[in-house]
């Protein structure tokens, strides 16, 4: 019981600093650039603080596709999934406290199509970097995975995050995008859904590259 509530805690803690750094630099800073690397380094680092402890998710699309990968227990999905979006949520809350009023969600138009595919790519591609530099059995003890994992979101936030999509590749995010007034309920809902969708591709992609595993 205490273990688990461990792991949820770092969960929580992780998730949090992700969505305060991303509130805080959407709501203070113009530049893009600024963002994608805090967002990045932010993520890296909690990666590396707690990823011995909870596997470092933060995010409920890599919690599913490590459940499918079979790196974590499904009966830990819903409290890693409730753990997460509560992360998200207080520090969403604790952003727009902090920042200066959010601009109107509904003026950012996004082509619906174009949001799927590259909410998917890059979600997609952040599960699969972590179930094969984290979990793999292969890759056991390495020091790189982190970097890896940041690095990856940093380069979705640059490619495509706020132009042709939210950016979020996670759930959890979405919701504090909502919260925060960045987004609207019809863009978040498509997102959310789209990355859980990536989480189960990158999962049985997973299972397809490492059968042995």
């Amino acid at each position: 019981m205490v273990e688990n509530f461990r792991k949820y805690l770092v969960e929580f803690i992780g998730t949090f600093f992700l969505v305060f750094t991303i509130g805080c630099t959407a709501l203070l800073h113009g530049s893009i650039v600024i963002p994608a690397i805090a967002i990045g380094f932010v993520l890296m680092v909690m990666v590396y603080a707690g990823g011995h402890i909870s596997g470092g998710h933060y995010n409920p699309a890599v919690s599913l596709s490590a459940g499918v990968r079979g790196a974590l227990e499904w009966k830990q999905l819903v409290p890693y999934w409730i753990f997460q979006v509560l992360g998200a949520v207080c520090a969403a809350f604790l952003s727009r406290f902090v920042g200066v009023a959010p601009a109107e969600a509904d003026s950012i138009v996004f082509n619906i199509p174009v949001l799927v595919i590259c909410e998917f790519l890059f979600t997609f591609a952040l599960c699969y970097v972590v179930l094969l530099t984290a979990t793999s059995k292969k890759c056991e003890g390495n020091s790189y995975y982190g970097l890896a994992i940041g690095s990856t979101v940093m380069v979705g936030a640059f490619a495509v995050g706020g132009i042709v999509c939210t950016g979020a590749f996670n759930p959890a995010v979405a919701v504090s995008l909502l919260i925060m007034g960045i987004s609207s309920l019809k863009i978040i809902s498509i997102t959310a859904l789209t990355n859980l969708v990536a989480g189960v591709v990158a999962g049985y992609t997973f299972k397809f590259l490492e059968p042995e595993e």
